[in-house]
């Protein structure tokens, strides 16, 4: 795509597709950055394509949450051809989705742990606004360094098309199921009402893929969405007694049984604790660098305090130049 947005945003480059939207990087030559630019296929006002884009777009403009995407603008496109299309200008997250990362294999359990809570905490505030997310996949989150310093990837969880707000009017034809079918819990395959704790039941099987590497409901769309029906997914014992017992209330058929958001962030964040090494930085991580800072690298540290996750340097021996 080629033609300039708003007479602001110019796409560079195709990220993705999908069957209602395409993602392009694009340069905002207003403000001189990149920007991610989410264009919707073509609608009318009157179907559920077009619901769901009004919808995603009503949310993401009143949600604000380090593990959500953030909306910088919306607007709607008028082409030569006379086609109206709408679309979202959102913050350019530089690293790829979480399905990418696990063809590569499973990743280690203290990074499971840290991505886990981090998808937690971003659960827990959507669902303290009244929102339920629905389809809570790997490729629905995406994985990223926010700095080349970073030990570990943090997660951004993104696509609320077909979420909803609680107790509000489903934005699609009633009864229907909604999410992707290997992550499905078992009330949205029965089609029957959904709670917060939904995404809960989708989380886990995310991170039970996390893991080990393989999907707990793999097939086709039927098979796939049937099978929780039937059995629970199977939680390996040698992955230790919290991870087979968190797994497990996770992914309980009964939505009463599953822990909410913030109970299974606090679990985690816990786990990252408890395995954390002498110096206060999880065993997966690589360690901190021993050499002294440099003009070239401001960032580098060495010495000062570790508590948890968080350090502390020293302060400078001399005050810096501001000559």
């Amino acid at each position: 795509m080629d033609e300039l947005l708003a007479h602001r945003y110019q796409p560079t480059e195709l990220l993705g597709t999908g069957g209602a939207a395409s993602v392009y990087r694009a340069l905002d030559k207003n403000l001189g950055r990149d920007v991610a630019i989410k264009i919707f296929s073509s609608t009318t006002s009157d179907d559920d394509d077009y619901r769901r884009q009004h919808t995603e777009t009503l949310l993401l403009s009143t949600l604000n949450h380090p593990g959500l995407v953030t909306l910088h603008d919306a607007g709607l496109h008028h082409d030569d051809s006379g086609k109206t299309t709408g679309f979202l200008v959102m913050e350019l997250v530089d690293g790829q989705d979480l399905r990418r990362l696990l063809k590569f294999g499973p990743l280690a359990p203290d990074d499971v742990a840290q991505v886990g809570a981090d998808l937690a905490d971003a659960l827990s505030y959507i669902h303290s606004q009244g929102v339920i997310h629905r389809d809570v996949k790997p490729a629905n989150i995406l994985m990223f360094h926010s700095s080349e310093q970073d030990t570990r990837l943090y997660p951004k969880l993104t696509d609320f098309g077909i979420a909803r707000m609680v107790e509000a009017t489903v934005a699609t034809a009633t009864g229907a199921t909604i999410g992707t079918a290997n992550y499905l819990s078992p009330e949205q395959a029965q089609g029957s009402p959904i709670e917060p704790r939904t995404d809960i039941y989708s989380l886990g099987l995310v991170l039970l893929e996390c893991l080990t590497g393989e999907k707990a409901f793999p097939g086709h769309v039927v098979e796939a969405a049937v099978a929780r029906l039937l059995r629970d997914p199977e939680v390996p014992a040698s992955l230790g007694e919290e991870w087979h017992d968190l797994l497990t209330r996770m992914t309980a058929r009964n939505p009463e049984h599953r822990p909410d958001a913030h109970e299974v962030a606090v679990a985690l964040r816990a786990h990252v604790n408890e395995t954390a090494d002498d110096d206060g930085v999880p065993a997966s991580m690589p360690p901190a660098p021993l050499n002294p800072p440099s003009a070239d690298s401001p960032d580098t540290w060495t010495g000062g305090v570790t508590t948890g996750n968080l350090h502390i340097p020293e302060p400078p021996a001399q005050a810096p130049s501001l000559g």
